[in-house]
């Protein structure tokens, strides 16, 4: 297993970058599509990506560099090497809902309805994504130990010893997160209910395969993943209940 696909002329592409612009090109399909269907310009999905992608690349770099900073201080010229993996994926997030904000206001379009737009494609890339850490052989658990347990998918083999295969775990989880807003996106009757929706799926099982990884980011003695999940739950949920809440007052006065 290496994380080098093949050459040209000298060059070395690796399987992180094909998977991952394997998966921008289908997410960018799916999100024109519903763009188009919401009565939009397919156009409008196009142009917040042109921006939101090299953004949220940069902001998922930055937030794993951070946290590394112990390594990344010592060895300033990895900062840069984004195709040997080492990107966060919540730090991209955070990049893409700050671009979202200012995008959306700028082009005059609801911010709720823009999220619930690109989130479907998002989750799609994440679980996607997840395979890029298989070739670059990261973002595995804890050594498995038992020969009755060292099979895939269970368990994937790295060098010479097997690991708990925590990166197919969340591949499959977002798979069918994804499975599920797609679902909803069309039965949905409260603008940011897909958005939402994914702030709690996604980080809930986040927060439970976390603590199986040996890579994870710190903050002290805490996974800075698992406390990230947890906030980004609680906040989804206060959030959900305030809208819905306005949702159904709105409903009321109609109706009067």
């Amino acid at each position: 297993m290496t994380g080098v696909a093949f050459e040209i002329f000298g060059i070395s592409i690796y399987w992180y970058g094909i998977i991952i612009a394997t998966a921008v090109v289908i997410g960018l399909y799916i999100a024109m599509k519903e763009a188009e269907r919401l009565g939009h310009n397919s156009e409008l999905i196009l142009d917040f990506c042109l921006i939101a992608i090299p953004l949220s690349i940069l902001g998922a770099r930055i937030y794993y560099v951070i946290f590394k900073w112990a390594y990344y201080s010592q060895h300033p010229q990895d900062i840069i090497k984004i195709w040997h993996g080492g990107l966060a994926i919540y730090g991209g997030v955070i990049a893409g809902i700050i671009v979202s904000i200012f995008f959306s206001r700028r082009r005059k379009i609801s911010l709720w309805e823009l999220v619930d737009i690109l989130t479907p494609s998002l989750i799609l890339g994440q679980a996607m994504g997840r395979w890029g850490n298989f070739f670059n052989q990261e973002a595995y658990g804890y050594q498995v130990t038992n020969p009755s347990l060292q099979w895939f998918p269970f368990a994937v083999k790295i060098g010479e010893n097997w690991h708990l295969a925590t990166f197919f775990y969340e591949s499959i989880w977002d798979f069918g997160v994804f499975f599920y807003l797609i679902w909803l996106r069309k039965r949905k009757k409260m603008k940011g209910s897909v958005f939402l929706a994914y702030l709690i799926l996604y980080p809930l099982g986040r927060f439970f395969i976390e603590p199986l990884r040996t890579d994870s980011l710190m903050f002290g003695p805490f996974r800075v993943s698992q406390l990230l999940s947890l906030i980004l739950i609680i906040i989804a949920l206060i959030i959900f209940f305030i809208k819905k809440r306005y949702h159904h007052s709105k409903d009321e006065q109609t109706e009067a």
